[in-house]
C-alpha cells in the first residue's frame, strides 16, 4: 500500500481499510530506516494515524498544515513525495529530520523550536484573510510544547479575533475514560454540527426579545449552561479563550479523526481538537520508554538495543557532579526545561526531588524563577540547551545579569551538535551571552575540567554560564584539568611562530594543527582559553610581546563570537598582532555529522593547518568560510 502513496491525493482514493494497513505499513517503514539512520522515533510512531487523517481530509499544500517542534513530521514526508528519500535522513545534504520550506512545498514553515505553530497558523490565516483567499490552515501542536508561553499568547489571540483557524493537539500524555470519553464525543459531534450553532444562537436571540425578563433569562441560560459545561466537558478553558472544542478523541482511530476533522471544517471561527495518541505506538519497546526512544541513536529493532559509544559525556558528568554538589550544599536547586533526561538531570530528580524543577517547555519562566531562587539565598543551576536558551536572552539580561544573581547557566550541546541541523546548532550562544554585563563564561575541555567550573562556580557571587558540546571533547586523557586558579587561561603547548586560541571541542583539533604544523618547522603555541569572558588580560599581553601571527578557533559563529573579543582587545591596546578567525560565517549551519560539519566549514584539523600556513606566509584574507 505504502508504494501507491507518492503525494496526499493518493491518499483520497483508499476506504478505511486501506488506509488502517497503510499506518501499519509506515510504522514497519518508520522502523526499518530510523533504526539505521537514528532520529525521533517515539513521537512519529504515534502521530501515524493523525497524520493519515490530515492529509485524507485535506489538501495539501493548498491547504496549510504546520507542525509544532517538527520531530514529529517524518509521516508528514512520507505522505508528501520523499519516502525514497529516507535512507538520508539527518545525514548531510540528505533529508532534514524537521520540516524545510525549502525541501517541499508541503513544508509550509520551518520549524525546529516548540510553541510556534499557533503563532506562525494564526498569521498565515489572517494573510489568507487579507488577501481574500479560501483554504484552511492548521496547526498540530503536542501537549509538551503547549507548555510554552508563546503557545498561550497565540490562542489567546486567535480566539479573540475568531479567524478561522483549527488547532489540533497531539496529547500523548493524557489516557481515555470510556465513560467520560464517550460523553465528551457526543458532545463534540453535537457542538461541531452547524445546525446545533445556528439553533443555539437562534434560540438565544429569541429569549432575549422577551419583555421584560428576556435578558434576564439569557443571562440565567447562559449561566447554567457554562456550570454544566464544566462539568462534563474536559476543554473549557480552550471554551473560555474562544476556541469550539472538539475532543478528547482517539488518535489512533482512524475513522473517527477523519471524521471530526471533515466537521470542523464547517464550525466558523477557530477550533480546538484534542486528539489523545500513544508515543511509541506499534513498537513495544519505544512505548515502554518513549524518553528513550524520542530522539534515538542507531539500534537493533529486535532487541530494542540502541547503539551506544560508551564515553561518559558532558550531560551525565554534569548530572552526576551536580548531585555530589547538593550532598554538600543544601542551597543547590536544579532547573530544566521539559529535559531532565537530555541535560544528565534524572539522578538528580529522583535524589532531592523537593530540589528539583521541571518547567516543561518554557526557558524564559525557568531563567527568571532562577533568578527568583538565586534572589532568597538558593544556588540555582539551569541546564538548558544552548540552541533552546535563546529564547531567554532578554531574561538572562534583565532578570539575572541586571541584578548580577548568582544563577549558573549550564549550556549543554553548545557548538556545532550535527543531525538536528539549522534550528539545533549551538553556535550563537556565546554572541549572545558575552556582550551582556555581569556574567562570566566558561568552556571546560573536558569532564575533570567541567568539575572544576561547577565547583569554582559555587564560589562566585554573580551569573555564571558553563557551556559543553554534545557528547564528549576526546581529550579527557591527553591532558588532566588544572585549577582555574582565578579565571586564567592555561598553556597547553608551548611555541614561538604562532599562537593559537581555542577552548572546548574545538582545543582538541588546536593540539592537532599544532602536531601538523610542528611536521612541517613551524612552532605554535596552544592556548586552552577556557574562560571566555573576562579574556586573561595579563596573558594576551604577555604573549603580545613574544608573538604576532594569532590564530582563533572556535565552532561558533566568528561575528561577536570568541574571536570578535579578540580582535576587540588587540584594537582596544592597539597591539602589533595579525589576527585570524576561524570559525562559523555568516550563515546557518545545515544538518550532518560533527565530522562532516567541520570539514565542510574548514574547521577539521587539515584544513585549519593550511589556512595558518598560507596565514603565515602572508596570506590575509579573513576566514569567513561559506559552504
Amino acid at each position: 500500500m505504502l508504494k501507491r502513496i507518492d503525494s496526499p491525493k493518493d491518499l483520497k482514493c483508499l476506504n478505511i481499510d486501506e488506509l488502517k494497513q497503510l499506518a501499519e505499513e509506515i510504522r514497519q517503514f518508520l522502523l526499518e530506516k530510523v533504526s539505521r539512520t537514528g532520529g525521533h522515533l517515539a513521537s512519529n510512531l504515534g502521530v501515524v494515524e493523525l497524520t493519515i487523517a490530515l492529509h485524507y481530509v485535506f489538501n495539501s499544500p493548498f491547504d496549510k498544515i504546520i507542525w509544532d517542534v517538527g520531530h514529529q513530521a517524518y509521516v508528514h514526508k512520507i505522505l508528501t513525495g520523499r519516502r525514497e528519500q529516507f535512507d538520508s535522513l539527518r545525514q548531510f545534504g540528505g533529508l532534514s529530520g524537521f520540516p524545510k520550506r525549502s525541501e517541499s512545498v508541503h513544508d509550509v514553515f520551518d520549524t525546529g523550536h516548540s510553541s510556534t505553530s499557533i503563532s506562525a497558523a494564526l498569521g498565515m490565516a489572517r494573510a489568507r484573510d487579507l488577501k481574500n483567499e479560501k483554504y484552511s490552515v492548521v496547526a498540530v501542536i503536542g501537549d509538551g510544547a503547549l507548555t510554552g508561553g508563546m503557545a498561550f499568547e497565540a490562542l489567546n489571540d486567535a480566539g479573540h479575533s475568531k479567524t478561522n483557524l483549527m488547532v489540533v493537539l497531539n496529547d500523548n500524555e493524557m489516557s481515555i475514560s470510556e465513560n467520560v470519553g464517550a460523553l465528551a464525543a457526543y458532545l463534540s459531534k453535537l457542538r461541531s454540527n452547524p445546525r446545533y450553532t445556528r439553533v443555539k444562537k437562534g434560540i438565544d436571540s429569541l429569549v432575549r426579545k422577551i419583555p421584560w425578563v428576556g435578558q434576564y433569562s439569557a443571562n440565567l441560560i447562559e449561566r447554567f449552561k457554562n456550570s454544566f459545561k464544566y462539568l462534563v466537558i474536559s476543554g473549557m478553558f480552550f471554551e473560555q479563550m474562544g476556541f469550539t472544542y472538539i475532543g478528547p478523541i482517539d488518535g489512533h482511530n482512524l475513522a473517527a479523526l477523519i471524521d471530526v476533522m471533515k466537521r470542523a471544517t464547517m464550525v466558523e471561527g477557530p477550533v480546538f481538537i484534542h486528539v489523545v495518541t500513544k508515543k511509541g505506538k506499534g513498537y513495544a519497546f519505544a512505548e515502554k520508554k518513549p524518553e528513550l526512544f524520542h530522539g534515538v541513536p542507531p539500534f537493533d529493532v529486535q532487541s530494542g538495543e540502541i547503539s551506544a559509544k560508551g564515553e561518559v559525556t558532558f550531560s551525565q558528568a554534569f548530572g552526576q557532579h551536580l548531585v555530589e554538589m547538593a550532598q554538600r550544599d543544601p542551597r543547590i536547586v536544579a532547573i530544566t526545561a521539559a529535559m531532565p533526561e537530555g541535560t544528565g538531570l534524572v539522578e538528580f530528580k529522583k535524589r532531592f526531588p523537593n530540589r528539583f524543577f521541571d518547567v516543561g517547555i518554557a526557558e524564559q519562566h525557568a531563567v527568571t524563577m532562577a533568578a527568583g531562587l538565586a534572589a532568597n539565598g538558593f544556588r540555582p543551576y539551569v541546564a538548558i540547551y544552548s540552541t533552546f536558551l535563546q529564547r531567554a536572552y532578554d531574561q538572562i539580561l534583565h532578570d539575572v545579569c541586571l541584578q548580577n544573581l548568582p544563577v549558573v547557566l549550564a549550556v549543554d550541546r553548545a557548538g556545532i551538535v550535527g543531525e538536528d541541523g539549522e534550528t539545533h546548532q549551538g553556535v550563537f550562544d556565546i554572541s549572545y551571552l558575552r556582550h551582556i554585563p555581569n556574567i562570566t563564561v566558561m568552556a571546560p575541555k573536558n569532564i575533570d575540567e567541567l568539575k572544576e567550573m561547577l565547583d569554582y562556580s559555587l564560589t562566585m557571587e554573580g551569573p555564571v554560564a558553563i557551556r559543553y558540546p554534545k557528547g564528549n571533547t576526546g581529550i579527557d586523557n591527553i591532558f588532566p584539568a588544572k585549577p582555574l586558579e582565578g579565571l586564567k587561561w592555561e598553556t597547553m603547548v608551548n611555541g614561538s611562530d604562532c599562537c593559537i586560541f581555542s577552548f572546548g571541542r574545538m582545543l582538541k583539533v588546536a593540539l592537532e594543527v599544532a602536531s601538523i604544523l610542528r611536521r612541517d618547522g613551524i612552532s605554535a603555541r596552544v592556548i586552552n582559553a577556557r574562560i571566555i569572558k573576562p579574556l586573561d588580560e595579563q596573558l594576551l599581553m604577555d604573549i603580545s610581546n613574544r608573538i604576532n601571527k594569532w590564530i582563533t578557533l572556535e565552532d561558533t559563529v566568528i561575528q561577536g563570537g570568541f574571536g570578535s573579543s579578540i580582535n576587540e582587545f588587540v584594537a582596544a591596546h592597539q597591539l602589533p598582532v595579525s589576527v585570524m578567525n576561524l570559525g562559523v560565517g555568516d550563515r546557518f549551519v545545515p544538518h550532518g555529522s560533527v565530522e562532516r560539519l567541520l570539514r565542510q566549514l574548514g574547521l577539521d584539523s587539515n584544513s585549519v593547518a593550511f589556512k595558518v600556513k598560507k596565514f603565515l606566509s602572508g596570506y590575509r584574507k579573513r576566514a569567513y568560510v561559506n559552504f
